[in-house]
């Protein structure tokens, strides 16, 4: 079997990378550093008896997005994870334009162009498997990440809505999305800010993740606190939400506004 995982080159993407490996799926990496690339390779074929092919792109260019499945495309993907994406910490008036409409092309776009794509050739087959890495943040609005938090809703909303779709129509695919909380990940440091509260190894995540998704199950939430969280999303008011999300991220050390 074959997987192809984007933002594979560090965090969640590389843990899933390893832990399909150890499952022995042939990898396809994909992320913007060829060295890491390289070196993520080197030490999985050095563990098991996979084939692993990287490929660098930069997925925030809609055109290489398009590339990178026709490239791929004949290769009879089994797997693919969207796992490519990334934060932005601060007040919205104060954020990077530039930086943010790069983070929409990565969080939204690319994983819209690539869902569609591989879909439409799963569903010929009538097999494959999507899992689309959303984040708790896909539950609720965020102050002070409010483009993050509206890109994870997206990801998070457009899986749902496609699941329901294959099932009514009998398709035998699988789509999911993984919603994880706060990961012990490179994250923080790209999107500007800490979590103040401890957070689970991408390790752990990755394998429940994969555990999970081989189960079926189409909303995958790891750690029971956070599963706690999301529903208290749906359950409370909003502007509690709202109020609760604001102290929270303005918690998180790092805050761009002290320094």
């Amino acid at each position: 079997m074959i997987a192809m995982i984007t933002g594979a080159s560090s965090g969640i993407g590389e843990e899933l990378a390893k832990n399909l490996a150890s499952r022995g799926f042939n990898l396809i990496l994909v992320a913007r550093r060829a060295e890491r690339l390289k070196e993520i390779k080197e030490n999985l074929t050095s563990l098991f008896d996979v084939k692993i092919k990287i490929i660098c792109a930069d997925l925030s260019v809609t055109s290489r997005c398009k590339h990178l499945y026709e490239k791929v495309k004949d290769m009879r993907i089994d797997l693919l994870i969207n796992n490519a994406g990334f934060g932005l910490f601060g007040r919205f008036e104060e954020t990077d334009l530039d930086r943010e409409l790069e983070m929409i092309n990565v969080n939204i776009k690319a994983v819209h162009i690539l869902t569609k794509l591989f879909l439409r050739d799963f569903s010929k087959r009538n097999y494959g498997y999507i899992l689309n890495v959303a984040s708790i943040a896909g539950f609720m609005a965020g102050p002070l990440m409010a483009t993050y938090y509206a890109s994870k809703n997206y990801v998070l909303q457009l899986t749902r809505a496609v699941s329901q779709e294959l099932k009514e129509n009998k398709i035998n695919v699988y789509i999911g999305a993984l919603c994880p909380g706060p990961v012990d990940t490179e994250f923080n440091r790209v999107a500007g800010s800490e979590f103040t509260i401890g957070g689970v190894s991408a390790s752990e995540v990755a394998d429940y993740a994969l555990n999970e998704m081989f189960r079926g199950k189409n909303v995958i939430i790891p750690k029971a606190e956070i599963k706690a969280l999301a529903l208290a999303a749906k359950a409370l008011p909003s502007k509690w939400m709202l109020w609760g999300t604001y102290f929270a991220q303005k918690a998180r050390r790092g805050d761009p506004s002290e320094k």
